[in-house]
């Protein structure tokens, strides 16, 4: 069996830290912490679980507390969490597997990452990381934020999720701030930055200026196949937001001259089309959606509810327009199947219950 640590970065963490040491520390070999200024009972918490609590003073940039961390490991393999993370029992049991099977041939094991969850805590939002590495491979974090390590050698896919549950919003500005220092001290940002950059604009709802930087990464030859699909659809998004459907419609559909559609992708179009009143192309669209491969190992964000759900209940919406109400109750009963609560849902149920007599 071969060794593992946890490396953890923190501040002001008193309301969740507890929540994932506990269960995690009885896996660790050791557990290695370092904070980044915390003012609350921080500190006090981690010393129950770790004597490697260590200062860092914080200079904004996420990469340097990370491998401040990283350079002090002395067991075989590192695996990094963030304080609001969660383990859930069974994926607690598939660590302690996970670490027996561990010989030192894997150089990195990629975890799912569930970030977005509906009001039945199931995950609607996720995507793959780069989890546990080994020592020896000289693996270093790499972004000041969003930042991220370089998989390389042999990649075991694990299907271990861990679940990022914030219990207190952080700063919404602090990333932003971060790249905007960056831009302002001459730095260039790499593709996958600009991306994230570009994000961190329409999520501040400066539309424009999101705009040009995801144009300008999508000019770029460069760049990750998956970032530039995301870009795709957040320029999509922020050409909607100013009302610019025509360039929206243009933005989803470039994605396609780079691999096979992705299912938000053709969601979107689905959604350009149905507030168009073309309900049979909308129909299209949707149904393409349908069809789309669920790969989350190429790495992308994933939006499993644009699998089914969504287009369930938008099907629902374009075959009762045009006039086929066994059809459009058909996808009701796709989307009820997934989730019966909804209240779209049993705003549907009711509807073809009074209109057509159907249940």
């Amino acid at each position: 069996m071969s060794s593992l640590s946890l490396c953890m970065i923190v501040k002001n963490e008193e309301a969740v830290l507890e929540r994932i040491l506990k269960p995690i520390s009885g896996i660790m070999d050791e557990i290695l912490i370092a904070d980044t200024g915390s003012s609350d009972r921080t500190k006090e918490i981690a010393e129950q679980y770790t004597s490697q609590i260590f200062d860092f003073v914080w200079c904004d940039d996420f990469s340097a507390a990370r491998n401040f961390l990283v350079e002090k490991v002395c067991t075989d393999y590192w695996m990094w969490l963030d304080a609001d993370d969660v383990m859930n029992e069974e994926n607690l049991e598939k660590m302690k597997k996970l670490k027996a099977a561990l010989d030192g041939e894997t150089d990195v094991v990629m975890m799912e990452y569930a970030v977005g969850f509906d009001t039945d805590g199931k995950t609607t939002f996720s995507y793959y990381r780069e989890r546990i590495l080994k020592t020896s491979g000289g693996f270093r974090w790499s972004g000041r934020v969003h930042e991220a390590v370089m998989p390389r050698g042999n990649i075991f896919y694990s299907d271990i999720e861990v679940q990022h549950r914030k219990c207190v919003q952080g700063d919404p500005d602090r990333n932003l701030q971060i790249y905007e220092k960056m831009l302002a001290g001459g730095e260039t940002l790499e593709p996958r930055h600009q991306l994230y950059y570009g994000r961190e604009l329409y999520y501040h709802q400066r539309y424009p200026e999101a705009e040009a930087v995801l144009v300008e990464l999508l000019k770029n030859p460069s760049g990750w196949l998956e970032n530039k699909i995301d870009a795709c659809y957040v320029l999509g998004q922020c050409c909607r937001k100013m009302g610019e459907q025509k360039n929206a419609l243009e933005a989803f559909l470039y994605s396609l001259t780079m691999d096979v559609p992705r299912a938000e992708i053709c969601c979107e179009v689905g959604g350009i089309f149905l507030e168009r009143e073309l309900h049979r192309q909308a129909a299209y669209w949707y149904g393409q959606a349908l069809t789309v491969p669920t790969d989350k190992k190429k790495g992308g964000f994933f939006m499993a509810e644009c699998h089914g759900f969504v287009p369930y209940m938008q099907l629902c919406v374009c075959y009762d327009r045009m006039g086929c109400p066994e059809q459009a109750f058909f996808f009701h009963k796709k989307a009820r199947e997934q989730k019966p609560e909804d209240p779209g849902v049993l705003y549907n149920q009711k509807y073809f219950r009074e209109k057509y007599g159907l249940v």
